[in-house]
């Protein structure tokens, strides 16, 4: 289900969607991608790249942007057009899909402030990936706003320093892309 939130010029809506985009994986696909969004003014909330076949011969771009439903059918529609692209598949459009970002943390913080970081990524579930006498690594895997919650609560803890994977959805159900 797409997000809803209002746009600034008008009645019409601006809408949050998820993308998955299977190129072909051979150099300048990524460029050209991101040079449709930057030429068109269009905007990337999120962007992972990864190969996908035995062969590496193909790649999935999971991307998120945002626009109203005539700015996201002309997304899809010049998605399509470009060369190296396979398919283009809205997650958002096209039923119920799983949507995870990965995430490390890094927290400075001594005394009560160390332990109750402990304590609050006990709760997160989150994973002690490094830690050091004046820090931890936390790693954290969910949804954005499980991540940005996390986050928050870290850094009224002390100095913290975040490395985001961006997203990545995959359609639920037995049906393979």
């Amino acid at each position: 289900m797409a997000s809803i939130f209002p746009d600034k010029i008008g009645s019409d809506v601006i809408e949050r969607h998820t993308m998955a985009v299977i190129v072909d994986n051979e150099p300048g696909v990524l460029a050209r991608v991101v040079g449709l969004f930057s030429g068109r003014g269009y905007n990337i909330e999120s962007l992972t790249v990864t190969t996908i076949s035995e062969d590496e011969q193909q790649s999935r771009i999971s991307l998120v942007t945002s626009g109203t439903p005539m700015i996201i059918d002309q997304i899809k529609a010049q998605l399509h057009r470009l060369v190296p692209v396979s398919t283009v598949h809205d997650l958002t459009e096209e039923g119920p899909y799983i949507e995870r970002e990965i995430s490390l943390i890094k927290v400075a913080a001594t005394g009560e402030a160390r332990r109750e970081s402990l304590r609050i990524a006990d709760i997160f579930r989150a994973n002690v990936a490094d830690t050091t006498t004046e820090s931890f690594v936390f790693e954290v895997t969910g949804s954005k706003e499980k991540i940005d919650s996390f986050t928050h609560l870290m850094r009224a803890l002390g100095k913290v320093e975040v490395a985001r994977s961006g997203a990545v959805a995959i359609a639920r159900g037995s049906e393979v892309l």
